[in-house]
């Protein structure tokens, strides 16, 4: 099933990097009682997500949170390694969390995993954005295949 606005989003776990290594960090940590903007790239260092996604919301870090936004995470099915060194080569710094959900099992519980094995990728996750109010999705943003407009920042940031 995929998920839509007013849907409490799923349990999970994601893993991200910190000085301290590689931590794990469980769905309600991350939503519990904060306003969350929930963004999925079908991968780090991909064209549209390096060129222009990532960097989108890095630029609209600071209007996001003062419209209220507590946490921007970048999602990806990817290792926590590649998005560390994505999100360091973006210079994300502490505007963004850069989230890896390494074997997909997020996206698939959310409904919105993509197939590019035809592209050589194996399982991926869709281009989307979410926006999570203390657990419940409020805006379900997610692209058709090869559009960047309903997750871009700016889109998000009219939505607030």
């Amino acid at each position: 099933m995929i998920i839509k606005a007013g849907d409490r989003m799923p349990a999970g776990t994601f893993s991200h990097m910190t000085a301290e290594g590689i931590r794990k960090i469980s769905t309600e940590a991350l939503f519990k009682g904060k306003t969350v903007v929930l963004v999925s790239v079908p991968g780090a260092f991909t064209p549209t997500c390096d060129a222009r996604h990532l960097p989108g919301y890095v630029d609209q870090a600071d209007a996001l949170k003062a419209k209220g936004v507590d946490t921007i995470a970048m999602m990806a099915v990817n290792d926590v390694f590649v998005m560390n060194a994505w999100g360091k080569q973006a210079k994300v710094a502490d505007k963004i969390l850069m989230l890896a959900d390494g074997n997909g099992e997020y996206v698939k519980s959310l409904g919105l995993e993509m197939n590019a094995t035809a592209h050589g990728m194996g399982m991926r996750g869709q281009r989307f954005a979410l926006v999570v109010k203390d657990g419940v999705a409020t805006h379900v943003n997610v692209e058709a295949a090869g559009d960047f407009k309903v997750s871009a920042a700016e889109y998000i940031l009219g939505q607030l």
